[in-house]
């Protein structure tokens, strides 16, 4: 039986084990222990994949932002030469 089959059937993994021996239930951990380990690094490589198109997305809104605050400084300096312009005005 081959340890890759025992690790498929883990529901009956407790009643084979004596038939492997050490150094097969040595095998059996490893390869236990790889496959845990192969799924954390798809995971890690996963997370860290979000991260750089989140730090994109952060780049963008900042550079969103910084635009706005741009558009907004200028209109106000517009909005106030135009009252300092217009003050000695009369009105209706």
């Amino acid at each position: 039986m081959s340890i890759d089959l025992l690790l498929l059937q883990a529901d009956a993994l407790p009643q084979q084990l004596p038939g492997l021996g050490a150094a097969g239930l040595m095998g059996v951990m490893w390869l236990w222990e790889r496959r845990a380990s192969q799924k954390r690094e798809q995971q890690l490589d996963e997370a860290h994949a979000r991260i750089l198109a989140e730090r994109t997305h952060a780049d963008t809104l900042a550079a969103l932002v910084r635009g706005n605050t741009e558009a907004l400084t200028r209109l106000n300096a517009t909005v106030e030469q135009w009252l300092r312009d217009h003050r000695g005005e009369a009105r209706p």
